[in-house]
């Protein structure tokens, strides 16, 4: 029996137009004492204040932490759990994009097993449960609020570090699409491209077999059939209505799509984990100070082209699961339409098609390649192995804008 699958998911999700409304519902089963971590722009907004309201009808005390910052500085972890520590709280709540959501994945772990975040830094380092978490997204990207990993900024590190654990894993994620409607073009075609790369390199990450002790030693093992699952669905929302809620904001249908697929892309790269795209972002996104989900979506139609050898079957999947016509085409062929529509629908929403354009220094591609190889959680996961020609091959046609190329 070949058939495998592995899957880590919050004990609630809750989606849905008006979700918002049962936050303090949820929390006083958690608990009487709330940290919320939010940023300055979400808290001075009418939403936040009736979710507020809400939470003191419920009886909930809450302490809030209103200044978090994009990609969450290592130091402002500390800042906020030092304020914490007097208020006591028996849960934590963040509401926001994805840095809000790691924030409280992070305050929620130093609250509950102290030292330092370095300490964590890795897979399964997180001794035990943390405070129950409620993850309320307001953007539709990250896929935090289902995912068992925290993403920070370390200032003595080059590039940013990640903490991956089951325990921090949420205990209820409540999506709103309502709460993504004010969110700008710009940023809703970031977010949703971020998603779409999640569940793309979710569906073609390498198969790591079916030995019972691998999920038990890794966060991230590679697709299986629940993974699966939920990355096609992911594509199929997302490449129907990404273009759409980019295009008329205002688009409810649109939006709902676009946060049920950034969901479904959690609930997908939770498990099986990414690939080379995520790999060559983080040095990128290191040098240039881009945008993490600009980064993956630039490195995603290289990072296809040069997997198509390894995943073509996957490949043509997702072109049904876009829209394609399969019909009279061979397995190449849907291969490469499939590679073509994602490219068509990243420039459509405005995505930047070569690594020259995001900024990166010609005289950085060597440094960049050599660093990306490094990333082994990530490399390994891909579906076509690396070698440091490869690697830097790939980066030099991700630069150069040739999807040709990437065939080696």
């Amino acid at each position: 029996m070949s058939l495998f699958a592995a899957i880590r998911l919050p004990r609630e999700i809750l989606f849905g137009k008006g979700q918002r409304h049962v936050i303090a519902t949820v929390a006083a089963r958690l608990g009487h004492r709330a940290l919320v971590c939010t940023d300055e722009r979400f808290a001075a907004t009418v939403a936040f204040a009736e979710i507020m309201a809400a939470l003191e009808g419920a009886s909930i005390d809450v302490l809030v932490h209103d200044r978090v910052q994009p990609d969450v500085p290592r130091d402002t972890v500390a800042v906020c759990v030092e304020e914490a520590r007097e208020f006591a709280p028996d849960m934590v709540i963040g509401i926001g994009g994805g840095s809000c959501l790691d924030m409280a994945k992070c305050a929620a772990l130093l609250i509950s097993h102290g030292g330092l975040l370095q300490d964590y830094y890795g897979e399964f380092k997180v001794p035990g449960p943390t405070l129950p978490l409620i993850a309320v997204p307001t953007t539709a990207g990250t896929g935090s609020e289902v995912t068992p990993v925290a993403v920070i900024s370390d200032p003595d590190r080059t590039m940013k570090v990640g903490i991956s654990s089951p325990h921090l894993i949420a205990a209820a994620a409540i999506c709103d699409p309502e709460l993504t409607m004010t969110c700008p073009p710009g940023l809703t075609a970031i977010a949703g491209a971020d998603a779409l790369t999640h569940a793309v390199e979710a569906f073609t990450a390498a198969r790591r077999g079916t030995d019972p002790s691998l999920p038990q030693q890794h966060v991230f093992i590679g697709k299986s059939a629940l993974t699966d699952h939920f990355a096609l669905l992911a594509i199929k929302l997302l490449g129907r209505s990404l273009e759409k809620a980019c295009r008329d904001p205002t688009d409810e249908d649109a939006r709902a799509d676009v946060m049920m697929g950034a969901l479904a892309a959690g609930c997908a790269f939770g498990t099986a984990g990414t690939a080379a795209a995520h790999a060559v972002q983080y040095p990128v996104g290191a040098l240039t100070h881009t945008a993490h989900g600009l980064g993956v979506a630039t490195m995603l139609p290289y990072v296809m082209k040069y997997n198509c050898a390894a995943a073509a079957a996957e490949m043509t999947e997702i072109g049904l699961a876009l829209g394609l016509d399969g019909k009279d085409r061979s397995t190449a062929e849907m291969a490469d339409a499939t590679i073509d529509e994602i490219g068509r629908l990243f420039a459509a929403i405005g995505i930047t098609p070569t690594l020259a354009r995001l900024g990166l220094p010609a005289d950085k591609l060597d440094w960049t390649a050599e660093q990306a190889l490094g990333i082994d959680r990530l490399i390994k996961n891909n579906p076509r192995p690396f070698d440091p020609a490869a690697m830097r091959g790939l980066i030099q046609a991700a630069y150069d804008g040739d999807l040709a190329a990437c065939v080696m």
